[in-house]
């Protein structure tokens, strides 16, 4: 059996292997909660949910190192069009192993889930830093955003781990 959660299948049912990110073997676990909810793939998050940024945990990586973390939404503005492909919502870099975002550098503010039509996936992937990251400046915008070319600019190689969950527009008028 191997490692709960380590599984890269629903990476790829889910096409964020293809959308996002290359085939990769997660070697670092990470733990993402909004609230009590505990963040599986393909999940679904209500966007009132995720107006904070998730509460993210690392363990089982190197201590030494660092790692960087994004958010995108491959989706936007709509998954059967989705002509601003990869919308950015967060990122982070030099966070130390085995702690989370709160004590690296947020370079790109976190902004919560909003789908304007259809389900939309938001996918959090972290990568391992080859070393201190200088130098990473805020994109100019949060559209069109592409995560392996980021990865590529600041040699981040492939994800150590990656999770989705989906989200869709709440009805405004009534509350289920």
């Amino acid at each position: 059996m191997c490692m709960m959660g380590a599984s890269v299948d629903p990476l790829v049912v889910g096409r964020v292997i293809g959308d996002v990110i290359d085939m990769f073997v997660p070697s670092v676990g990470m733990s993402v909660y909004y609230g009590s909810k505990h963040v599986t793939n393909g999940c679904d998050i209500k966007p009132s949910m995720a107006t904070s940024p998730p509460k993210v945990t690392l363990t089982g990586g190197n201590i030494h190192s660092l790692y960087t973390l994004v958010m995108t939404d491959p989706d936007a503005p709509s998954p059967s069009e989705p002509t601003m492909r990869e919308w950015l919502h967060w990122v982070v870099v030099d966070i130390p192993g085995g702690t989370n975002p709160t004590q690296g550098k947020e370079i790109v503010a976190y902004m919560g889930p909003r789908p304007p039509v259809g389900i939309h996936r938001y996918i959090l992937i972290l990568f391992e830093q080859k070393g201190v990251l200088g130098g990473v400046e805020q994109p100019a915008a949060r559209a069109s955003f592409n995560t392996r070319y980021f990865a590529r600019q600041f040699n981040l190689g492939l994800p150590v781990a990656t999770v989705y969950f989906n989200s869709q527009k709440e009805p405004a008028s009534k509350r289920r």
